[in-house]
């Protein structure tokens, strides 16, 4: 279960009031186990307790699988792309057997481990370091078509669904959407400045944050702008070693 607050003395009320709710039904909160994360380090006591016991406050923690941390999406990432790898190394035996047709094999790549590199990647801001490991190759990609017919490649898929995402949330008017914009308490640190979620849009809508907006109200203009911005062609991208 977590919890979110958009002032300190709303988490706190949070944590108590859930702490009283727990207690009527017979439950306990764990405070070893209760963890506390926040964008605004110098303003915040974390002098927020359970039974007494004041709750750690932390730069990162793992929720439903997936690593939430203040400095970006950059660990998530490669948890998820080493966790991508294991599964493809599990299935080595499956991608040697000559019996097995080419689109079968998509198939189960595409279910049993692109399915685990995407999970959640609407949640993600995409790194400009993690785009350039996005490698064309022609000519894999052609012989692919032949046997599979079309297909979309990963970083379009990220791009379709953190676009459509972006849309749901901005024309929502929950907490969701402020913290999104940074509207909550606090600010960002001095020096340069970590990418945020919204930094990946400019680039891919050829819009301003502020124009962008206003365009997921018309959602049916919005479809077709993401329609657009995925169906575009990637610009040239070399690989780093």
């Amino acid at each position: 279960m977590y919890g979110l607050a958009g002032r300190e003395e709303e988490l706190a009320d949070l944590v108590e009031r859930l702490d009283k709710t727990s207690t009527a039904f017979g439950m306990q909160i764990n405070a070893e186990k209760t963890k506390l994360m926040t964008n605004n380090t110098n303003d915040f006591s974390t002098d927020i307790r359970v039974n007494g016991e004041k709750l750690d406050c932390v730069n990162r923690f793992k929720y439903l699988g997936a690593i939430i941390a203040d400095e970006g999406s950059k660990l998530e990432i490669l948890a998820r792309i080493a966790q991508a790898t294991a599964a493809l190394t599990k299935l080595k035996t499956i991608w040697n057997d000559r019996n097995i047709a080419l689109s079968s094999m998509i198939r189960l790549m595409r279910s049993l481990v692109i399915s685990i590199f995407l999970c959640a990647w609407h949640g993600d801001e995409m790194p400009q370091k993690a785009s350039r490991h996005h490698i064309s190759n022609e000519e894999v990609r052609n012989r692919t078509r032949q046997a599979i017919g079309p297909y979309e490649d990963l970083l379009t898929t990220v791009k379709r669904r953190k676009l459509k995402w972006y849309g749901h949330i901005t024309r929502s008017s929950g907490l969701a959407k402020k913290i999104m914009q940074g509207t909550v308490q606090g600010g960002r640190r001095r020096g340069r400045q970590k990418k945020r979620w919204e930094d990946n849009n400019p680039e891919w809508t050829g819009m301003t944050l502020g124009a962008a907006m206003r365009k997921t109200e018309r959602r049916e203009e919005w479809r077709e702008l993401v329609a657009r911005s995925y169906a575009a062609p990637q610009r040239s991208i070399k690989t780093t070693g």
